[in-house]
């Protein structure tokens, strides 16, 4: 995208904000949540974009702003998150790929342009190995490549020890949303990028009633989806994808720590097919700011659009299985 297709790109989001529709797709045990904001145009090209571990579809709701009606983005909650929060187990990735698969199906999407952030990006990585036939093009965003844990730790205390306070919060309880607002405000990652759409994506996570307010997250769905990213199942997805996909990273951590999830070191630690996946650094971010940050997700945006416009989503993109 050029200079001169940025800047007005940059005066429509100004100019256009999509309204979200909320919908309810029938999957197992129920109905999953799904945040939508259409595109202008119905023909429009349509991304399906996954959240993280503890997080829920408003994440995306930024990158949608910059999306600006000239795509149809689609959100779910996950299973066992925000407003999906009590579909029931089996919970892991494998449930969410064939969850996706019902929205797609369900929404009569036929094929989109898939993308998931951090857990999402394992999911989506999973998906297009699964259901190949699904997706168009894939955008992974600081997820879905493995990386290394620290050892000698049971399930919950890697998760803790991975997630700091996104996973404490979810033993915790709130007095208002107030409470809530401040707790994440005090997170490092957040600190200096407080906005109307972090307000509503962590408010969306609330249920239950004062003074009691808590998390939406199962608590069992986190723990065994964290689980399942370290399994070579899901891990290896990204080695065996059916097409190329992007990875965008973010240089800074979850606690805004310097060091991200990722780096070039660790990236060619893990081995990827240049063919595969083509990592490229986004910086200036962190791992929430990549997308509910303005940069961050304008970057994401537009790796979007690129994806749903590219040759090669007509279905010649298709890389050799090994």
């Amino acid at each position: 995208m050029s200079q001169a297709q940025r800047n007005g790109a940059l005066a429509r989001e100004d100019a256009h904000v999509p309204a979200r529709e909320e919908l309810r797709v029938p999957v197992r045990g129920g109905r999953l949540a799904v945040s939508r904001w259409p595109a202008d145009d119905p023909a429009a090209p349509v991304a399906l974009a996954l959240h993280g571990i503890t997080a829920n579809g408003l994440s995306w709701a930024r990158v949608a702003h910059h999306l600006a009606g000239r795509i149809t983005l689609v959100a779910p909650d996950l299973r066992g998150r925000g407003r999906s929060g009590r579909l029931p187990g089996p919970y892991g990735i494998a449930a969410h790929v064939e969850d996706m698969a019902a929205v797609v199906d369900e929404l009569g999407l036929q094929r989109v342009v898939l993308t998931g952030h951090s857990m999402g990006a394992f999911t989506a990585a999973l998906t297009a190995v699964s259901h190949p036939h699904l997706l168009t093009a894939l955008l992974l965003v600081d997820g879905g490549v493995g990386f290394p844990v620290p050892a000698g730790l049971d399930p919950d205390e890697l998760l803790t020890e991975v997630l700091g306070p996104a996973m404490r919060r979810l033993s915790m309880t709130f007095p208002d949303r107030d409470a809530y607002r401040a707790f994440w405000q005090r997170h490092p990652a957040f600190a200096d990028g407080w906005s109307p759409w972090v307000d509503a994506y962590i408010q969306r996570d609330l249920v239950g009633e004062e003074p009691g307010l808590r998390s939406s997250c199962d608590r069992e769905a986190v723990r065994v989806d964290g689980m399942d990213q370290f399994r070579a199942e899901v891990s290896g997805a990204v080695h065996r994808l059916p097409r190329p996909a992007v990875l965008l990273w973010a240089e800074r951590g979850l606690m805004d720590e310097p060091r991200g999830l990722y780096d070039e070191r660790r990236l060619a630690a893990a081995g990827l097919d240049p063919e595969r996946v083509r990592p490229l650094r986004v910086a200036g971010t962190n791992h929430y700011t990549i997308v509910i940050g303005d940069e961050g997700a304008r970057i994401v945006a537009e790796h979007l659009l690129d994806a749903a416009t590219e040759p090669g989503t007509d279905g010649r993109g298709d890389l050799p299985s090994r």
